[in-house]
């Protein structure tokens, strides 16, 4: 059941999009000509503030999330190299010999 969903959304993929943009589109508009009863600060009041912020701050989380990744996870291609290197230098040496395997 959960593929055929699945498979149905990717099929209205185009679809899907589109309508969630109109959706998100309207809102903005509804921000902007509604007035929010809700003003705590003045910035609160402006039109459309709830939007931007939302979208800004979802920016600078995937920035940072991208940044400590890089930073902390990721790893140049030749990090392991040295520490796998008596290994290879003993896999080299039964290759050499004519065996495969150690035993």
């Amino acid at each position: 059941m959960l593929v055929k969903l699945l498979d149905r959304l990717v099929r209205n993929a185009t679809r899907l999009k589109r309508t969630l943009l109109a959706a998100m589109a309207a809102l903005v508009i509804a921000d902007l000509l509604i007035p929010s009863g809700y003003d705590r600060f003045p910035w609160e009041t402006w039109g459309g503030f709830g939007a931007l912020f939302g979208v800004l701050a979802c920016l600078i989380l995937i920035g940072l999330a991208k940044a400590l990744g890089l930073g902390l996870v990721y790893r140049r291609e030749s990090y392991y190299d040295n520490e796998l290197a008596p290994y290879r230098t003993l896999d080299e040496a039964t290759k050499a010999r004519g065996r495969d395997d150690l035993s």
